[in-house]
């Protein structure tokens, strides 16, 4: 894309980000937002990490010292979750201590983000159980009604990966690549579309059935989801080099680029094309960032061709459309963006319908910085 439109994009980001440094200094902003403006709360969410993932951004962007400061602040923030036993029941430690230690440690080599996000690695393969071979999503474990995965999972696991890379400690990598081949195993139907969530018989281990919290219904695709597996099955492929994996990326990818409507934002849920349903562009941007990582890793010009074509074709509607001025009164980076929608087939809490959301921010930036600067090493 024109280097020019990207680099204004990100200006906007950064001076949005940099406008709200105190609003949200010693807090975080809340994982969507009311009226497109985040309300502070404490660091006991599931979304926190992408905050702390933005501001990274907007230091190795800008160089300002500032941003890094703060992140590391939020790095203590993280480091004191852990000791204070805050909210870990969770697979989501991946999305928490990636965008915050790990990345801490990838861009300023900090000893003490090095060591928070390996204790985050370990909670995390506490969570591994060995009767079905999957990282148990949520709640307690071993819950009769809970026990299960969900297709988020996929971007909690380069957390393992990269404990095992610089651990040396196999362990951490053979629990992530195991759930990653049982994940991808069941939640992929054969018209290539996902469950958001999949059950197992606690007992045996065995596969029982697929279903949706946040979906429109159990045999829909929830567009998150869907680019969860986008952009999940990239980040394994990296590290296992699985050919698998590079298959069902673009079996994934496919259904969602040709279930996407005519502005190539989809609407919360796939089985939607048109009409009044609230969007999702998060999921445009995290589908976005598998592209452009998936990329790097083919060698056949037609693919390479392809994926350039939909990533650019999916970045231009988010900055055209959904992408927020500094000027506006809001505090988020993405317009048009759905948290959770009820409907009388899911289970999930309504809330952060049509409003901003933190990873939708977060992923928009990280797309927007790997167009910009094709020598950017990613946080995961």
């Amino acid at each position: 894309m024109d280097q020019i439109i990207l680099k204004e994009a990100l200006d906007r980001c950064v001076e949005i980000t940099r406008k709200n440094l105190d609003r949200f200094r010693g807090q975080f902003p809340n994982a969507f937002s009311e009226n497109n403006i985040y309300k502070a709360i404490e660091n006991n969410h599931w979304t926190n990490g992408f905050y702390t993932g933005i501001l990274w951004l907007c230091y190795e962007y800008t160089g300002e010292e500032i941003f890094k400061e703060v992140a590391l602040e939020n790095v203590v923030s993280f480091k004191e979750r852990l000791d204070q036993e805050i909210e870990l029941e969770t697979h989501d430690l991946g999305f928490l201590y990636s965008l915050s230690c790990v990345a801490s440690y990838k861009i300023t080599g900090d000893e003490m983000s090095k060591e928070t996000a390996l204790r985050a690695a370990d909670l995390l393969i506490g969570r591994y159980r060995e009767k079905g071979g999957f990282i148990q999503a949520w709640g307690a474990l071993d819950a009769e009604d809970n026990y299960r995965l969900i297709i988020d999972c996929l971007l909690n696991l380069p957390l393992l990966y990269w404990a095992s890379e610089v651990t040396g400690d196999k362990h951490y990598y053979d629990i992530a690549y195991t759930h990653a081949k049982t994940a991808l195993k069941y939640v992929i139907r054969e018209d290539h579309s996902t469950f958001h969530t999949y059950f197992f018989d606690k007992k045996t281990g065995a596969p029982s059935h697929g279903a949706t919290c946040q979906g429109y219904n159990d045999t829909s695709a929830w567009a998150r989801g869907q680019a969860w597996g986008i952009y999940g099955t990239v980040l394994s492929y990296l590290v296992t080099k699985d050919e698998k994996f590079a298959e069902d990326f673009f079996k994934v990818k496919d259904y969602f680029i040709s279930n996407l409507p005519e502005d190539f934002v989809p609407y919360w849920d796939l089985i939607f094309k048109e009409g009044d349903e609230p969007r999702d562009s998060s999921a445009s941007a995290i589908a976005i960032c598998g592209l452009l990582e998936m990329k790097k890793h083919l060698v056949e010009e037609k693919q390479i061709q392809e994926l350039n074509r939909d990533a650019k074709q999916l970045m231009q509607a988010l900055i055209e459309n959904y992408s927020a001025s500094s000027e506006d009164e809001t505090t988020g980076l993405l317009y048009h963006a759905t948290y959770s929608k009820k409907t009388p087939y899911n289970t999930c809490t309504p809330e952060g319908v049509d409003e901003c959301v933190i990873w939708g921010d977060y992923f928009y930036m990280e797309a927007l910085m790997r167009m910009w600067r094709k020598d950017w090493k990613m946080y995961w």
